[in-house]
């Protein structure tokens, strides 16, 4: 005989007792809270009783606890399985604050270290006739050819990119578009000095021609093109067929389908890839080196002649050793934040501006 015929009460009794564990009293909203504050208090006591040096080792104590702790009391006062909730959550955000801290860590130092000498002079003036150890001097030469060379980047590389997704996306078929796919894929890992040394090869030995900034930006952006093909592929792929499949019923052409409707739908992620190529490339320091060379002295033409970048420079000026210099160094990379910042806002405001209007 089975159990239900042996349980001498009714139906509807068992049928309410059976979820009585999931609907037991709840943590306090204050509890993530709480128990974040005892973590991080029971952390630093367990890193001072055992003469723990790295306040590293203290946070990542305390963020075992949380987790700990949470599972703990969740288990005891709800259930098991809104316990293992709420360690997901934990865990989502323990990574989260392990992957903001070297960040914010990063922005504070270079703040404070860079904030001291970044004024209208230091932005104006090049380094000629300054001297490494003398105090004084700008990064204005370094600023301008950055902005000239990740610019000129950016013009050959974007218009390829974005015409090679179009391409792999809406007519892409076959062993043509598997080969540039996987020529895409590989030019991703490429090394920014392997780059460099192509051009070196191709434009200076073979050519004939000198240093110039023209020059590293054709090897930037060998670097910025695969990022910006995957980043707009990705994009375009997002946009629903049924938009295409509408246009084309009205007997839009594709070439204008594709102007119109899937460009316009997708140019928000599609600026957010260029401004992340843009990124990875206005760090560069190898190529500049071997293709620009570098410079002290202001020089506003990037197809002539050797020019300065913000990397190279902060390089240089770390390399040097010199109390003045180390504080240069700062200053021109918390210029390098700042520009690449302006180009992340400059590209939000294109991307609200010519994204489709919605109504209600």
């Amino acid at each position: 005989m089975s159990h239900a015929l042996q349980d001498p009460r009714p139906v509807r009794d068992r049928k309410s007792a059976a979820p009585a564990s999931l609907t037991r009293g709840g943590l306090p909203r204050w509890s993530p809270a709480g128990i974040a504050v005892l973590s991080a208090v029971l952390g630093s006591g367990i890193g001072l009783v055992f003469d723990l040096h790295s306040k590293v080792q203290w946070g990542l104590i305390a963020a075992i606890l949380f987790v700990a702790i949470t599972y703990t009391a969740s288990a005891i006062v709800e259930n098991r399985r809104q316990a293992k909730d709420r360690v997901a959550t934990s865990v989502v955000w323990v990574c989260f604050i392990l992957a903001v801290i070297p960040l914010l860590s990063l922005l504070w130092t270079t703040i404070s270290r860079g904030i001291g000498i970044l004024d209208a002079d230091f932005l104006g003036h090049s380094m000629n006739g300054v001297t490494s150890f003398e105090e004084g001097g700008g990064v204005y030469h370094a600023l301008l050819g950055t902005i000239e060379q990740v610019g000129l980047a950016t013009l050959i590389a974007a218009p390829v990119g974005l015409l090679t997704a179009v391409y792999l996306v809406e007519y892409g078929r076959g062993s043509l578009a598997k080969a540039v796919t996987f020529f895409v894929d590989v030019m991703t890992g490429i090394p920014s000095i392997v780059a460099g040394l192509f051009i070196l090869t191709t434009w200076n030995l073979m050519l004939g021609f000198g240093p110039s900034g023209f020059a590293g930006a054709m090897a930037l952006s060998i670097l910025m093109m695969p990022v910006v093909v995957r980043s707009t592929e990705e994009m375009l792929k997002l946009v629903p067929n049924e938009l295409r499949e509408a246009a084309l019923a009205l007997g839009v052409p594709k070439w204008r389908m594709i102007l119109k409707v899937v460009l316009p739908t997708a140019i928000g992620g599609i600026s957010t890839g260029v401004m992340l190529a843009v990124a990875r490339i206005a760090g560069e320091t190898a190529p500049i080196m071997l293709l620009v060379f570098g410079s002290q002295l202001i020089n506003g033409n990037p197809f002539e002649g050797a020019q300065s970048s913000l990397p190279l420079y902060i390089w240089e000026q770390y390399k040097v050793g010199s109390e003045a210099s180390y504080d240069r160094a700062w200053a021109a990379a918390l210029v390098l934040i700042a520009f690449v910042m302006i180009l992340n806002l400059v590209a939000r405001g294109i991307a609200r501006w010519k994204a489709p209007k919605t109504g209600r």
